[in-house]
């Protein structure tokens, strides 16, 4: 009898210790196939699949790099969790456990790595430039935004020999529409804006750069809105304000001659005054004619319409280009005509501050035919003019301070040929 008790004890501790085995064996499977989706600036979605019958799931993230236990842990018993609040344009690593039970976790899932998204551009007067996400990383280096595109015009305005840097930013999903030679549709919640530069030495451009401001476009409800961010000495920001500011100026031009200006920051009224026809504000510089040249070896507006920034194109050698003023292939009538269609014919036009406020029907647009365009007949006042640095005399009226010395020396001569 108590060999038959032995041999049954024996063959119960057996059995249990085979249980136990087999619960071991069972272990907590790591989750796999980590994955992440619906990216945004500061949002993420991280997902994995889970082959245990029941497990509560640990989630550490953190930028890339983080050592375990000092990421942000959360728990679920789903395959999928949304977290909020990232940095945007930030590298981060997340990893995942499976909790089946107090004492029986799997080991940790490998890294998984992703980006956020860079902030959308925010169509929006805000107080600072950099609140707007135009720029990204340190402003003063003008990086733009991926959500933003830089665009060139064949013939620019002068402005007292300051360089200018233009950029359009567009709704995503939303593009810019081709209705003729002059300026795009733009949807609602584009932005256009233009930083004013000057190298501090031409011939040395180590030495840096000094932004005085950036005028900004922005489209709301099919009106165009006018704002200008005034930059600060430290170069660190941009301020939105309405007044006009004098701003001194020196720098070394490319014959390595000291130059010097008192820089002047329109106010807005200013501002409006040229951007408006027929009181309706509205952008001067790109049209589609304007931005129909070779930018780095390739025509510009192929390349707006393979990156669908522009659409409903026709083939670029169908549509009018603006010469470039200073280009002498071209004709100094056809020059002189660019110059003044960029330069001048925003305010001399049908609809212009200057037509609709003062006598006379100029206008100066290229579409315009020289007859029509009323240049021979006012040839003297443009001749004593253009030249001229006079506030309230000189031509164009705002923003010159520098008689624009070049395109003197082009146009004068032109008008004398028509005596």
């Amino acid at each position: 009898m108590k060999r038959l008790c032995l041999i049954g004890f024996t063959f119960f501790l057996l059995v249990a210790c085979k249980n136990d085995d087999d619960q071991i064996m069972d272990e907590c499977k790591t989750p796999t196939n980590l994955s992440v989706t619906q990216i945004t600036d500061v949002s993420a979605i991280l997902n994995w699949e889970n082959s245990n019958d029941y497990s509560e799931i640990k989630i550490e993230y953190g930028e890339v790099g983080f050592l375990p236990g000092e990421g942000t842990i959360l728990t679920t018993s789903q395959n999928s969790i949304s977290i909020n609040d990232l940095f945007p344009n930030t590298n981060y690593d997340f990893y995942v456990q499976a909790l089946c039970s107090i004492e029986n976790i799997s080991i940790e899932s490998v890294i998984n790595s992703f980006i956020t998204d860079v902030s959308p551009v925010i169509p929006e007067f805000l107080p600072t430039l950099s609140e707007m996400n135009l720029f990204t990383g340190n402003i003063a280096e003008l990086n733009i935004s991926p959500k933003a595109f830089l665009y060139e015009i064949s013939t620019p305005l002068h402005t007292d020999y300051a360089h200018k840097q233009r950029v359009i930013s567009l709704p995503s999903g939303t593009s810019m529409e081709y209705q003729d030679d002059g300026l795009p549709i733009f949807p609602d919640g584009a932005l256009i804006a233009k930083t004013f530069y000057y190298n501090r030495d031409e011939t040395n451009l180590d030495l840096g750069r000094k932004i005085i401001e950036t005028r900004i476009l922005i489209k709301q409800s099919n009106v165009w809105h006018i704002g200008n961010y005034l930059w600060n000495e430290n170069q660190t920001d941009a301020v939105l304000d309405e007044d006009e500011h004098i701003v001194p100026i020196s720098w070394i031009n490319e014959f390595g001659e000291e130059m010097t200006t008192n820089y002047e920051v329109p106010n807005y009224l200013s501002c409006v005054m040229c951007h408006q026809n027929n009181g309706n504000r509205t952008p001067i510089g790109p049209k589609i004619r304007s931005m129909n040249f070779d930018v780095n070896g390739s025509n510009q507006l192929t390349e707006f319409t393979n990156k669908n920034y522009l659409i409903n194109t026709p083939d670029p050698s169908s549509i009018s280009s603006l010469p470039n003023w200073n280009d002498t292939s071209y004709s100094d009538e056809e020059r002189t005509k660019a110059y003044f269609d960029m330069n001048c014919a925003h305010c001399h036009s049908p609809g212009g501050f200057h037509n609709n406020n003062y006598s006379g029907n100029m206008d100066f647009r290229l579409e315009t035919s020289f007859e029509d365009s009323q240049i021979y007949e006012n040839r003297f006042s443009i001749r004593t003019r253009f030249p001229s640095s006079i506030p309230g005399y000189s031509m164009p009226y705002i923003g010159v301070t520098i008689p624009h010395q070049e395109a003197i020396d082009l146009i004068i001569p032109y008008l004398e040929t028509l005596e």
